[in-house]
């Protein structure tokens, strides 16, 4: 393989972070090594940036996409999707997530922070959109969920952008009666008639 069409091919996939086996995806024949010696290469010219170990992106790399990948399931939500959809008016700069563990970390500028949550949560992908086939992204109502889950006790600024009928068929995914009664407590307990 010619050096340009390595670099080429990256920058003509999609997506905008990646790990080495996202690497060796593009390139089925080569050997890792070989790959690994070709990423360290265009890490030193700078045209692949390596923000965090084992993490290779683009210049000008989607944010929300890393935020997917340093940990491992993961996907965006709880406040930063709540704040997207009007339903938080506090701005927090942070990128929020739910994953198998907790942890906040800065990278480059830029701060994630993870929130534990159930792994069989985790896994059930109802209400978890993919966002340009590359970001893994909770619905506003999927996140209204986890964060009550999460926190007995929170304040939301504005509840109307929020499909009621969406909840209710969200809520069996958290298998818990203080989830149920919370929300209840929030939306009123009409089983959240809306549409």
């Amino acid at each position: 393989m010619e050096k340009n069409n390595f670099i080429l091919e990256i920058y003509k996939d999609k997506r905008t972070v990646f790990t080495l086996p996202d690497i060796a995806m593009l390139f089925p024949v080569e050997n890792i090594k070989y790959l690994s010696d070709r990423v360290g290469y265009y890490v030193q010219t700078k045209k692949l940036l390596n923000p965090r170990k084992g993490i290779y992106t683009k210049s000008g790399y989607n944010s929300l996409e890393l935020a997917n990948i340093l940990y491992t399931p993961s996907y965006i939500s709880l406040e930063y999707v709540l704040q997207q959809a009007g339903v938080l008016f506090q701005y927090d700069s942070r990128i929020t997530s739910v994953s198998y563990l907790s942890r906040e970390l800065n990278v480059d500028g830029t701060s994630f922070l993870y929130r534990r949550i159930k792994e069989e949560i985790i896994m059930d992908r109802t209400g978890i959109l993919q966002v340009n086939d590359t970001v893994n992204m909770a619905t506003p109502e999927r996140a209204f969920l986890d964060l009550l889950y999460l926190n007995k006790s929170l304040y939301f600024d504005n509840l109307q952008p929020l499909k009621r009928q969406i909840i209710k068929q969200l809520l069996p995914i958290y298998n818990s009666a203080a989830l149920l009664d919370r929300t209840d407590k929030l939306l009123g307990n009409d089983r959240y008639q809306q549409a």
